[in-house]
């Protein structure tokens, strides 16, 4: 067979030959290396979103939730990475008991969060706002150059455009599992430099274009406090974390690396590390390994940030956008 004849023909090699190319990503079945199906739950129901990643819970109103409905919840989130509830009406003060039952309340570098409630962070967009750039729009994980970042966040849906704004998750186990085992071994032992750098200049620059008259660009940050203080210095400064982390409950391992702000690898040069960086984000990011949510008003979602990334999507000019998130306290990544 002439090879050289079809441009998409690969040449056959024997099963013991030592190279062996890798079947195109379109082929990629997420099945194949993670099982996302759903338990057999007794106080609760879960109907998986996609093969990667990815669970809607069903029967549960998140303001009355019983102690068996919270463990199995929780179960839940770990095994599916990001899960989500359609239809609950709850206040500040639920999502914030609700929260808590995961642990302590995680900090938030970028707002002050709402009236009487500081551990609720408004994630809101105006209708008469235009921008180039909300936060989220890039993959992410949430605030990694904090020392301890969040492990777990919530986010409830009020005011959902009749379209767009969707969030598209990427479970990292998968992509990590997916990665040759001798990559795995290269990536092991390194450390990410995760900092706030580039998403600090963008925010700077948007408002000084509000200042410059502006206004419409500007208003999509008038929630976001970045100020030449301690907080800032210590967001661009940033954490070495581990490129390859251990979840503490289910022990699975997974990549630590975005697109927002992964920038360095410890003990590398910069056009040494950037390239390896490039192509994790890439990895990680590809749509065998995720799931989209949809929102809708009364949508509450919640994810595990040490055990998958997301992209919130800027489609939506001329409809407003309100939601509420919390965050719950991690440990130090190991």
């Amino acid at each position: 067979r002439d090879v050289m004849a079809s441009p998409t023909a690969q040449p056959v090699f024997p099963k013991d030959h030592p190279f062996q190319p890798r079947a195109f990503s379109t082929f990629l079945l997420p099945s194949d290396l993670f099982d996302n199906s759903s338990k057999e739950y007794k106080h609760i129901g879960a109907l998986p979103l996609s093969a990667a990643m990815g669970a809607e819970i069903q029967g549960v109103d998140v303001t009355r939730i019983t102690d068996s409905q919270f463990e199995e919840l929780e179960d839940a989130l770990y095994r599916h990475k990001m899960i989500f509830l359609r239809n609950q009406k709850m206040s500040h003060a639920d999502q914030e008991t609700l929260t808590k039952r995961f642990g302590e309340f995680g900090i938030d570098a970028y707002t002050s969060g709402a009236a009487g409630h500081s551990n609720v962070q408004p994630v809101s967009k105006e209708a008469d706002s235009k921008t180039k750039f909300i936060f989220g729009s890039g993959w992410h994980t949430d605030s990694p150059f904090l020392q301890t970042p969040p492990k777990i966040s919530t986010l409830y849906g009020v005011d959902i455009p009749p379209y767009g704004g969707d969030t598209v998750f990427c479970n990292t186990v998968l992509a990590y599992q997916a990665l040759s085992d001798t990559m795995k071994q290269m990536i092991d032992p390194l450390r990410v430099h995760m900092t706030a750098r580039d998403v600090i200049r963008v925010v700077n620059d948007m408002k000084t274009a509000a200042t410059e008259g502006n206004n419409i660009q500007g208003s999509a940050f008038k929630q976001v406090k970045v100020e030449e203080d301690e907080n800032t210095i210590s967001m661009i400064k940033g954490s070495m974390h581990p490129l390859v982390r251990t979840h503490p409950v289910t022990k699975e391992k997974a990549l630590y690396v975005d697109e927002t702000y992964s920038k360095g690898i410890e003990g590398l040069h910069d056009d040494e590390a950037l390239p390896l960086l490039g192509f994790l984000v890439g990895h990680a990011s590809r749509s065998a390994f995720g799931c989209r949510l949809r929102w809708e008003p009364g949508t509450f979602a919640m994810w595990d940030n040490r055990i998958c990334i997301h992209q919130a999507f800027n489609d939506y000019d001329g409809f407003r956008r309100e939601m509420y998130r919390t965050t719950v306290k991690g440990e130090i990544p190991f």
